[in-house]
């Protein structure tokens, strides 16, 4: 058994990166995406702000700590720093909008957005900084993610709150700059905070709050660490009730090489894709899918006998479970829901789901015509396929189609255009345009910005 001072090559990696880290060292290709990708989860984050949960949740901590040190974002309120990331996180993830890197199973904006923005809020940050800081969380979490690989979402774990600790850590590391030796206490500070159940998705509120839990447990990893805290130096690399021992089933379930692979020179953030539909990102292939035959054969809903859709069995244990209407959480995590919903409505967006909707008589019955099945073959692909569907409908009239789709739209990714569109979309829901606009324009230029306090200004409402 290794101790909590044996080797780290690892840890060690990820933490010398992430301390060693420049703007002017990472490419401008990253640096044009990442801008991208804060617009994006500050627009799922906005519209996270008019969620039912979101309130209880600010309400209830606002009663029990009245630090007002940092805002929480679209509203007037403010907050302690750690509730501000806990509150601002669980609305990026609040209305499964948010990114993902598939490899990775990771939603990495809703983690290290929040934590970098409240930082930015006590402590003086540039632009630059801010967005090396962001690089560095996904870099990292991505890289968390896939070591682990997708058994640790079949084994139950809920990525955002497992594997966001260290992307939120390795983002506050980076923003308050600090050395590697304190940089891998962060990190093992980090690790030993994670937690959270898959079980969630069947309805409970908690689930996007995981988000905002590993975005706070991210601050304080880093905040410990500066201070002189320390972590478990082999957070990762332990035999014993290390990180990847412990939340994976055996040794051959994860890859230690993933952690340091390429660091500096291939980019992760890269890989980060978006989400055009208001759902988990294991059903965007099916629906894309539906949208290809639908173009093919223009048919109503009323015309659908069956659906069958083929897809990994990690899809399957994700997302293709029987539907029952026991939230809104959980009509956005069943395949068969979300594809009634594009076959009833020809969209899966923020306008698709309401109370009414998910309890809606002829959605359900839809719903109990399509099923999921594991297609071993898809399976045998896996991670990089891991979302890879295979849909076959068939219409009252007898006639069958099918459509193979392993790329949902945004994998590509997506122009700015449609990333400013669907920005606007959401944050329309809050601010009038011209502040809309003040915040598009200021994220779009933030390498020009000296304090990002210009930034964290504009996600308050005065």
């Amino acid at each position: 058994m290794t101790s909590s001072s044996a080797a780290n090559p690892h840890t060690q990696a990820l933490a010398t990166c992430v301390a060693g880290m420049t703007y002017d060292a990472i490419p401008e290709e990253v640096r044009t995406r990442v801008k991208l990708l804060i617009l994006d989860a500050l627009g799922c984050g906005i519209y996270g702000s008019t969620r039912h949960h979101v309130a209880l949740l600010s309400n209830t901590l606002r009663n029990t700590d009245r630090t007002l040190s940092c805002s929480q974002w679209a509203t007037p309120h403010r907050l302690s720093a750690p509730h501000a990331a806990l509150v601002n996180g669980t609305m990026v993830q609040g209305f499964e909008l948010d990114d993902t890197h598939h490899r990775g199973t990771l939603h990495g904006g809703s983690v290290i957005l929040p934590t970098v923005v409240a930082l930015s809020e006590l402590r003086d940050v540039s632009g630059r900084d801010f967005l090396t800081a962001v690089i560095a969380g996904y870099e990292v979490g991505s890289r968390v993610g896939m070591c682990m690989g997708q058994e640790h979402l079949a084994q139950g774990w809920h990525a955002p709150a497992t594997l966001g600790t260290f992307a939120a850590a390795a983002a506050a590391a980076s923003c308050l700059r600090l050395p590697a030796d304190q940089a891998v206490h962060a990190l093992g500070i980090a690790g030993t905070q994670a937690c959270g159940l898959m079980a969630a998705q069947y309805g409970a509120m908690v689930k996007s709050m995981h988000a905002g839990r590993a975005a706070q447990s991210g601050l304080y990893a880093a905040c410990l660490a500066e201070a002189g805290f320390t972590g478990i130096m082999n957070v990762f690399e332990s035999e014993y009730g290390g990180f990847c021992t412990t939340f994976s089933r055996s040794q051959d379930r994860f890859r230690l090489g993933e952690l340091s692979s390429e660091l500096g020179s291939r980019y992760e953030t890269l890989q980060v894709t978006l989400k055009f539909y208001s759902c988990a990102a294991s059903i965007h292939n099916t629906l894309d899918a539906i949208r290809l035959v639908h173009t093919r054969r223009p048919f109503t809903a009323d015309e659908v006998d069956t659906v069958v859709v083929h897809g990994s069995k990690s899809t399957v244990d994700h997302v293709g479970f029987k539907y029952s209407p026991d939230g809104l959480t959980a009509a956005q995590m069943n395949l068969s829901y979300c594809t009634a919903t594009m076959l009833l409505e020809g969209d899966v967006f923020v306008d698709q789901f309401s109370e009414s909707a998910r309890t809606d008589a002829r959605r359900v019955a839809l719903a109990a015509k399509v099923t999921m099945r594991e297609d071993p073959a898809i399976t045998a692909k896996g991670a990089p396929a891991r979302h890879l569907s295979r849909v076959h409908v068939r219409l009252t009239d007898g006639s069958e189609y099918e459509e193979t789709v392993g790329a949902g739209h945004g994998s590509g990714f997506a122009s700015e255009a449609e990333v400013v569109g669907k920005f606007l979309k959401l944050a329309r829901c809050v601010y009038p345009q011209n502040m809309c606009d003040d915040i598009v324009n200021r994220v779009l230029a933030l390498e020009k910005v000296q304090n990002a306090k210009s930034l964290t200004a504009l996600l308050a409402l005065k």
